[in-house]
C-alpha cells in the first residue's frame, strides 16, 4: 500500500513539473469529440535517422504535412534539421545529410519542442509509422517526458485493407512506401526525404481513403479497426 501511494506522489509531482509546452500538447488531445473523418485533424510525418535503433540512433531530419476536410494544407506544413549528435556515415547514401553542412540544424530537444507544437489535436499518419513514433518517443524521453499521446494511423496496414478482397497473402506482406506508390500511381519525388516522405505519404493515405471510401460512408472508428489477420 505505502508503495502504491509513493508511485502516486511521484506520478503527481513529476506531472506538476512538467513544462508549459507538454501541459498544453496534452490538454489539446483531451475531450476531442467525436468527429467525422472531414472534420479530423491530420498530420502526416516522416524521420530521416542515423540508422534503424529508435533507441540508439538519433532523428536526423523531419518532415510533416497537415490535413484538414481532406484538403494537405501545403502552407501547414513542419521542417527541421537536428544537429547530428550521433553520425552514421553509411546512412549518408539514403538521407544525404551531412554532419556539417550548409543546413539550418537546432538541437534534439528544439525540434521536438517544435513538434509537439506542431500535432497539438492531431492525429498522427505515416507509413510504418510505429518506427517514427519510436524515435519521437526516445528523444522524449531524454529529455524526461512521456511518450506521444496521439492516435496514430498507419498507411501500411491501412493499404493492407484495400487488398481484402483481392488476395488473403496481402495481410502477411509488409508492403514498402515504394510498393504502395507503384500500384497507386503516386510520384516519388523527394523520396528518402523527412519532407518528400511526408508529403508522399500524405498522397497515398487520399489515395487509400478513397478505395476504403467508395460508398462514402467511411468513419473515423473503423479507420482505426484493424482485424487480427493484417498481422
Amino acid at each position: 500500500m505505502w508503495n502504491y501511494i509513493k508511485k502516486n506522489i511521484a506520478y503527481f509531482l513529476k506531472k506538476r513539473h512538467q513544462p508549459d509546452y507538454w501541459k498544453n500538447y496534452a490538454e489539446s488531445l483531451k475531450n476531442i469529440p467525436t468527429k467525422s473523418i472531414e472534420e479530423s485533424k491530420f498530420v502526416v510525418f516522416d524521420c530521416e535517422t542515423s540508422g534503424l535503433n529508435p533507441k540508439e540512433d538519433r532523428i536526423l531530419s523531419m518532415g510533416a504535412v497537415t490535413i484538414r476536410g481532406n484538403t494537405i494544407d501545403i502552407k501547414d506544413n513542419f521542417e527541421v534539421y537536428l544537429e547530428q549528435d550521433i553520425f552514421n556515415r553509411e546512412s549518408v547514401a539514403i538521407h544525404g545529410l551531412l554532419k556539417k553542412g550548409k543546413l539550418k540544424k537546432v538541437s534534439e530537444e528544439q525540434a521536438i519542442k517544435n513538434f509537439l507544437v506542431y500535432i497539438e489535436g492531431a492525429i498522427l499518419v505515416g507509413h510504418h509509422i510505429s518506427f517514427d513514433v519510436a524515435c519521437v518517443n526516445y528523444a522524449l524521453k531524454r529529455m524526461g517526458l512521456p511518450k506521444l499521446k496521439n492516435k496514430v494511423l498507419d498507411t501500411g496496414v491501412l493499404f493492407k485493407k484495400t487488398k481484402h478482397q483481392l488476395y488473403a497473402e496481402a495481410f502477411t506482406k509488409v508492403f514498402s512506401l515504394d510498393e504502395v506508390c507503384d500500384e497507386l500511381k503516386v510520384k516519388k519525388k523527394d523520396r528518402h526525404t523527412a519532407s518528400g516522405d511526408a508529403y508522399i505519404t500524405a498522397i497515398v493515405f487520399f489515395k487509400i481513403l478513397g478505395r476504403l471510401n467508395r460508398n462514402n460512408d467511411l468513419t473515423l472508428k473503423e479507420l482505426f479497426f484493424t482485424p487480427k489477420m493484417i498481422y
